[in-house]
This record gives C-alpha cells, sequence and structure tokens, in this order.
C-alpha cells in the first residue's frame, strides 16, 4: 500500500491538510487529487465540526505542480502520442472541480505557504482566503517555461490579487516572486520567519474557528463574486446575505454579547 499523499489532521475544530510528497516537493499526483477531494468530503459535513481550514506542504516546498516525472504523459519522443494529449480534459477532470470546491467550502481556509510553490501549486497556494508565507517562500508561474499557459484558476486568481500588470508579467515572464516581493504586491497577506509559519496559521485558524461560520462562509462568496460583479450586482447580494445574516442566530449572539459587555460565543451554532 503506497505511503498517503495528504495529511489530515482535525484538532479543535481545525483541520490541517498537509500535502505529503516532500521527497518530489509535493508534486500533485492523481492520488494527491484524489486524497484531497475526500478531505473536503469530510470538512462539508456539518456533524465534522470543522470550522477552519489550514492548508500546507510537508518539507521544504508548499507544492512543485503537477507531476510531470510521475508517468502520466508519453515519451516526449512520441510525436503522435503527443498531438493527442489534451491536458484540458484533465483540467476539467481533475484540477477544476478541486478548486471550485476549494472555493466553495463552508469554512474558512488559512494557506501556509513554504519554500516554493510552482504551477498548478501556485494557483493553491494563492487560493486561500488568508495566506501566509514562510520568508523561504516563492511563488512561480512555471507554465510559460515548459511552452503552456496558466491553470488550475492561476489566470483568476493573479489579476485579482496584484492587478493585471503584474499577473501579465509574472504568467508570462516565468520568474520567481519571492515573499517580500509577494506581500508588497498584495499576492499575500503577511510574512513571517519560517519557523513562525505553523504557529501563525493557527493563530489566524484560531480566531477564524471561533468566529460566525455563517457569516464567514457569506463573506468569502461575497469576496469571490465582487470583481465580476457591477457595483448594483454587488450591493444586492449585500442585501441578500445581510438579510440571512441578520436572522440568524450568530448575529442575535454577536448583539447579545455586545450588550452584556461579553466576548460572544459562535462556536455553539
Amino acid at each position: 500500500m503506497s505511503e498517503p499523499h495528504i495529511l489530515f489532521e482535525v484538532k479543535e475544530s481545525i483541520a490541517t491538510l498537509t500535502l505529503n510528497r516532500p521527497e518530489r516537493l509535493n508534486a500533485v499526483s492523481n492520488q494527491m487529487l484524489k486524497e484531497i477531494q475526500e478531505a473536503f468530503e469530510t470538512i462539508e459535513d456539518p456533524e465534522s465540526g470543522i470550522r477552519c481550514l489550514i492548508l500546507t506542504g510537508a518539507g521544504r516546498a508548499f507544492c512543485s505542480g503537477a507531476d510531470l516525472a510521475g508517468g502520466g504523459l508519453p515519451s516526449t519522443k512520441d510525436k503522435s502520442a503527443m498531438k493527442k494529449i489534451d491536458l484540458g480534459m484533465t483540467l476539467e477532470r481533475d484540477y477544476n472541480p478541486l478548486i471550485e470546491r476549494l472555493a466553495a467550502l463552508r469554512v474558512p481556509v488559512v494557506n501556509a505557504v513554504n519554500g516554493a510553490a510552482a504551477g498548478a501549486g501556485c494557483s493553491l497556494a494563492i487560493a486561500g482566503d488568508i495566506v501566509i508565507a514562510a520568508k523561504s517562500a516563492y511563488f512561480l508561474q512555471a507554465f510559460v517555461n515548459i511552452g503552456i499557459v496558466p491553470d488550475a484558476g492561476s489566470s483568476y486568481f493573479l489579476p485579482r490579487r496584484i492587478g493585471e500588470a503584474r499577473a501579465a508579467a509574472m504568467m508570462m515572464l516565468g520568474e520567481k516572486i519571492h515573499a517580500d516581493t509577494a506581500v508588497d504586491w498584495g499576492l499575500v497577506y503577511e510574512v513571517v520567519d519560517d519557523e513562525a509559519l505553523q504557529t501563525r496559521a493557527l493563530e489566524i485558524a484560531t480566531k477564524l474557528a471561533k468566529g460566525p461560520t455563517r457569516a464567514l462562509a457569506m463573506i468569502r462568496k461575497m469576496a469571490n463574486q465582487s470583481l465580476g460583479n457591477s457595483r448594483s450586482e454587488q450591493l444586492r447580494l449585500e442585501r441578500e446575505y445581510q438579510k440571512a445574516a441578520g436572522r440568524g442566530p450568530e448575529f442575535k449572539e454577536g448583539v447579545t454579547a455586545f450588550l452584556e459587555k461579553r466576548k460572544a460565543d459562535y462556536t455553539q451554532f
């Protein structure tokens, strides 16, 4: 039986999903994709008690992208086979559902990025709600370096996080963007010393896990839709979600706690 390609742990309502192929810099395999989807099924179950997800990588990298050396591609010398490759189908079948499901999770996602985040690994690294990077981290749109285009959501996430000019340069030049530059550009929320990465991610996750989970889920959706919506559309979305939030138990608890001058306890819901 092969070793698991992810590690999945739940402790005190916080799930930690660790990409676990350190000997391959956590390159994405078919098995890894399957195991991540299985972990998402657990997270999506309200009975699991999970209120936040931390996504990180084992060893000296977050994720080096798709495993090109893992046997999934024909020999480049086989011209006939190379012409029949359909990388788009691979995205449709494996990667796109993963990114869509990550965006739709009912809990907030904190990404703790250590070392390399390249190719699809870069896409995954910046798909979290709050992204913390170690000083050793770097982000690389490696696709152009092997003659293909960005995928797994990179062309969606990058312009929204860092603007069109920087996104285009990052995707077209295929150069490493180190952590200090990434935080200056707004690609990540915060940069910390390598040894502090997991501690800081856990601090943020703990705060989110103690927060109003239903409201946080709606905030995730609002943020994801905002740049694609017109002003009027976003105002209508705010109205819709605020109506739902105002009728929920979290709002009642928040107001009651405020009036009673105590800390709100959202974990009861």
